[in-house]
């Protein structure tokens, strides 16, 4: 699992930071999930190494301009963009009307078929190998934050271990691998977990945006390997964030220690905090790590991948 900030700013775009994407490209599949999608989006896309026509899920978090403004300029270059497929896109009750109106206006012909799922508390997709659910926020408007768990594997399988032990190579060594217990021709019996490693626990990235500090947030986070949190305001500031229902730096940091994660990345940052003002990003920087250490700042094509629980050390870049 990796992750790619497309946006990292809030409100408005600024030199150095477009608004609100984050892109997930997922293990083993030739497949991105895309979280929110603001204004030039695509354009951010072409920048990266991720593929717009790989693009399988779009999570919006709520519509907010800076939050959907990209989206139906993403949904019709999607269309032109190699043999495209069926997209899903997953977000809070109006959302499909909004995009049918832009459709409408735009006089705009999508070429494939588009879902839209307007997303309630729980699970909101599921496949074989992830979980997607979500939790309401606190904001101005309907918002969701989205946690997405990698389901666990099964420990690798010892062949060579099997093979010692004469098991005959088919379909018992299928059913091993599973963790069942064989008995064979000869009368022995065999447990396929003395054969399997331990079950590699499945990894679990949080994000939460637009919102205040609220419990549902901890609630969605616990125990994540990454949490992904707006921390649009510094601590100094932190009656405007009351008032607009936004994150200061430190509200994000306590939902981390609330919830145990393992990672903190902070994002969507108000422009007030630009080099050469009395604030700025590295304050916002200090004050969260003060309360949870393993904190980092977002930048525009940053990219980060989660390790796996095996491997605790960290990819940045």
């Amino acid at each position: 699992m990796q992750i790619t900030f497309l946006g990292t700013s809030s409100g408005v775009p600024t030199r150095g930071r477009n608004v609100s994407s984050v892109g997930l490209r997922l293990d083993m599949r030739a497949e991105v999930w895309l979280f929110d999608c603001g204004e030039g989006t695509q354009h951010q896309l072409l920048r990266s190494d991720l593929k717009i026509s790989q693009i399988t899920r779009i999570f919006i978090t709520h519509t907010h301009g800076d939050h959907i403004f990209g989206l139906m300029g993403l949904l019709a270059t999607y269309g032109l963009a190699g043999s495209p497929t069926q997209i899903d896109i997953y977000g809070p009750p109006g959302l499909q009307e909004y995009l049918r109106a832009c459709q409408k206006y735009s006089h705009t012909h999508l070429s494939y078929p588009l879902r839209v799922h307007v997303v309630e508390p729980g699970i909101v997709y599921e496949d074989g190998e992830y979980i997607v659910s979500c939790e309401p926020l606190k904001h101005r408007v309907t918002a969701f934050g989205y946690r997405i768990a990698e389901k666990d594997r099964a420990g690798r399988f010892n062949v060579e271990q099997a093979a010692a032990l004469g098991i005959p190579s088919g379909p018992i060594y299928g059913k091993l691998k599973r963790g069942e217990n064989v008995t064979l021709a000869d009368g022995r019996l065999i447990k396929g977990s003395d054969l399997c490693a331990p079950p590699e626990a499945g990894r679990k990235v949080v994000y939460c945006t637009d919102t205040v500090y609220c419990d549902n947030a901890v609630t969605l986070a616990q125990e994540a390997d990454v949490l992904i949190h707006e921390a649009t305001f510094s601590h100094q500031d932190a009656q405007l964030a009351f008032e607009r229902l936004h994150s200061t730096s430190t509200m994000a940091a306590q939902v981390a220690l609330g919830a145990g994660v393992k990672h903190l990345i902070m994002t969507h940052f108000s422009p007030r905090y630009a080099p050469g003002n009395a604030l700025m990003l590295e304050d916002l920087l200090k004050e969260a790590r003060a309360i949870f250490p393993n904190t980092e700042l977002a930048y525009d094509f940053m990219t980060y991948a989660v390790p796996r629980r095996l491997d605790r050390s960290l990819v940045t870049s």
